[in-house]
């Protein structure tokens, strides 16, 4: 695909599985912005708090999570980045990014695995990451969803561990295609995950956990072994001192 071509975005189909149960969505793409989530954060903030799926062709000042960049950028890095925005009204929000990732993994592959607590990997390696943003307008909280999925062979420079793409998997799929599998069916399980939190989607988490059972180590230094998640979504690691239940955001958690 070169630079100039026009890609063919699934957008109405899209909207049409999805506005029957969500009347004000729509979709919008892109040909660039710095970033899908920073621009829903700014409209959410301008008082656009209307449910939209953003997709952005080239994407130049990602994020992911704890403050890591997550580019994209068109040919040279096959990519889908996308943000899905929706108010939602719900007291307990833990455990929406494992809610996420088992709707975006089960839309593409049987293969795929979920790592604590925002990514989708392939055999030891990151494919995809979730970040979500969250802001309180009035008495509404506008949740942003932001989806980075490698979709061609991308560069480890930097990184720890080469990261996967998911023409590995599935040969000759792109990111219109990618985009159609995980739309619709991302937005059915955000909304069920307002009216009933994370109970549905742990099982589902338990048998795509990366981590269950294996030795971890915490950005904190702590060692143990994972054993799966809580009620709330919060990580549970078997350590010398007893077993300890991660949850905070500023924790980074890492296969030994």
């Amino acid at each position: 695909m070169s630079a100039t071509a026009a890609i063919q975005w699934p957008a109405e189909a899209i909207w049409e599985a999805v506005s029957p149960a969500l009347p004000s969505f729509s979709v919008e793409i892109l040909p660039q912005i710095d970033s899908t989530n920073s621009e829903l954060m700014r409209r959410a903030r301008a008082g656009q708090t209307e449910p939209i799926l953003l997709v952005a062709e080239s994407q130049t000042a990602g994020r992911g999570r704890l403050g890591r960049d997550w580019l994209s950028q068109g040919a040279s890095t096959p990519a889908l980045t996308f943000s899905l925005g929706m108010p939602l009204h719900m007291a307990d929000w833990s455990g929406l990014s494992l809610a996420v990732g088992v709707s975006v993994a089960r839309s593409l592959h049987p293969a795929l695995q979920l790592k604590w607590p925002n990514d989708v990997w392939f055999e030891g390696r990151k494919l995809a990451g979730i970040l979500i943003e969250t802001v309180n307008i009035g008495s509404t909280r506008y949740a942003v969803i932001g989806v980075g999925l490698n979709i061609g062979p991308r560069e480890a420079v930097g990184l720890s561990t080469p990261p996967a793409w998911l023409q590995e998997l599935l040969p000759g799929i792109d990111a219109p295609q990618a985009l159609q599998r995980i739309a619709a069916p991302l937005v059915q399980a955000v909304q069920v995950f307002e009216t009933q939190g994370l109970a549905p989607f742990l099982k589902t988490f338990a048998t795509r956990d990366a981590l269950a059972g294996r030795a971890v180590t915490l950005s904190d230094g702590t060692h143990g072994q994972a054993q799966g998640v809580d009620s709330s979504g919060a990580l549970l690691v078997h350590t010398d001192a007893g077993l300890k239940k991660i949850s905070s955001a500023e924790v980074s958690v890492r296969p030994v």
